[in-house]
């Protein structure tokens, strides 16, 4: 019975999204070509052309305003009343920080989501201010993801100018905490049992347009520390040492994680951040790292999560059995980070659109897995891509990022129709 309805469901994916007037079938592709042709699409084409340098300016002014790690408010507040400005209907922040716009559709029977994400990886204090050589902006966050903000904003400003009416309604979204130690939190917020209704979702993150991340990478990520009482590294000696801990819980995870990446789907690791001591001639009181572990597969990224905390063990258990005196080491392990992993069936509706969408303005679209807000939606069964935002860019999670402007409102087309697909063109068949 499972067998049946495995293919019953794989049968119903494949089918065409439509019927044309005669009754034939329409291909995805033909779908498109469609809604690109409509009138009113036309018009909202070239609103996205005409606004491009307009749209620089919004670029650097949203960059120039900080968005660290759990600090995006001035952003999240500037960025709102840019939404309100290109026509939503309404416009509110949430609980956690996210911008939401409101561009209500023609029935209401469904809910399409959009957005980019608000915050950066560079702590405060970091020079954001944008600096301009001949046609490229160079500033920290200028691509990931403000950019893909902007984006979000054009497709907006387009439907409202055109004027374009959906069927379904849609969303605009800035999304905090996307990055790092933020671990998905405005998104998990949105999909959360307070969050609106969202039936589809539509990340914008990422470089080329054709680029189509249909497959979340999952991770787990860890803050580790080990304890003890501390003191002078001769008047003490033989007392536990942390960073002796810590040093052997690399070493022991480092040597059975590399075996266990060499085969399988792959899976990831990595020691990012080490800190704790005093002097050099005084035994630490602390020690304390970051690890990172990602994989496409589930099962994958628990199996090398076992592995971490064995590894955790076992230093914890040697180094206080070479204690001389003092008390034992204690190590407290934290989750700081916990993304799912999940794939989205390339023969899913939201994936063959974005791909058509992508051929009919003469891209090659690839499917790709990535690390970004989709991942929650994925995980949980729902449509939902991440695509990119175009143009040209380099340095991300540097201070030298930079952002060329090639090309920029193939972007903003793309999304436009992808999103036009999931939430229908009020008036067609």
């Amino acid at each position: 019975m499972n067998r049946l309805l495995t293919v019953l469901m794989a049968a119903f994916l494949l089918l065409p999204p439509a019927l044309s007037a005669q009754g034939r079938p329409v291909s995805y592709d033909e779908q498109i070509r469609s809604i690109a042709m409509r009138p009113e699409v036309r018009r909202a084409f070239a609103v996205i052309e005409q606004i491009e340098p307009r749209s620089r300016e919004d670029l650097i002014r949203l960059t120039e305003i900080p968005a660290p790690p759990f600090k995006e408010e001035t952003r999240a507040r500037a960025y709102a009343e840019m939404l309100r400005q290109a026509g939503a209907d309404s416009v509110w922040i949430d609980a956690e920080g996210n911008v939401i716009a409101l561009k209500r559709g023609r029935s209401r029977n469904r809910t399409v989501a959009m957005a980019g994400h608000l915050d950066t990886v560079f702590p405060e204090g970091t020079d954001v201010t944008v600096k301009i050589r001949g046609d490229t902006l160079y500033a920290p966050g200028i691509g990931d993801d403000t950019r893909g903000l902007v984006v979000v904003l054009n497709v907006l400003r387009a439907i409202n100018q055109a004027p374009i009416v959906t069927e379904a309604d849609v969303l605009f979204i800035g999304t905090v905490g996307e990055e790092g130690l933020g671990d998905l939190r405005g998104v998990k917020h949105l999909f959360g049992s307070s969050g609106p209704r969202i039936d589809a979702f539509i990340a914008v993150d990422g470089g080329s347009p054709e680029r189509i991340v249909h497959q979340g990478i999952g991770s787990k990520r860890y803050r580790v520390t080990f304890r003890g009482p501390g003191g002078h590294s001769w008047g003490a000696f033989g007392l536990a040492n942390p960073h002796h801990a810590l040093g052997a819980a690399i070493y022991h995870f480092v040597q059975e994680a590399d075996r266990y990446t060499r085969q399988g789907p792959r899976t990831s690791y990595n020691v990012g951040v080490l800190s704790g001591g005093t002097s050099v001639n005084a035994i630490p009181f602390e020690s304390v790292m970051e690890v990172d572990m990602r994989s496409v597969s589930p099962e994958r990224l628990a199996g090398i999560d076992s592995i971490f905390h064995r590894a955790v063990r076992r230093a914890l258990e040697e180094q206080n059995s070479l204690r001389r005196s003092g008390p034992a080491l204690t190590v407290e392990v934290e989750l700081v980070g916990d993304r799912p992993s999940g794939v989205l069936d390339p023969s899913t509706p939201i994936v063959q659109r974005a791909m058509a969408a992508a051929r009919y303005l003469g891209l090659e679209p690839s499917l790709e897995s990535g690390s970004t807000d989709s991942n929650i939606p994925i995980a949980r069964g729902l449509p939902a891509i991440t695509i990119g935002r175009g143009g040209v860019g380099g340095g991300a999670h540097s201070p030298g990022e930079w952002w060329l402007p090639r090309n920029p409102d193939l972007a903003t087309k793309n999304a436009l129709l992808i999103l036009l697909a999931e939430a229908g063109v009020a008036g067609s068949r």
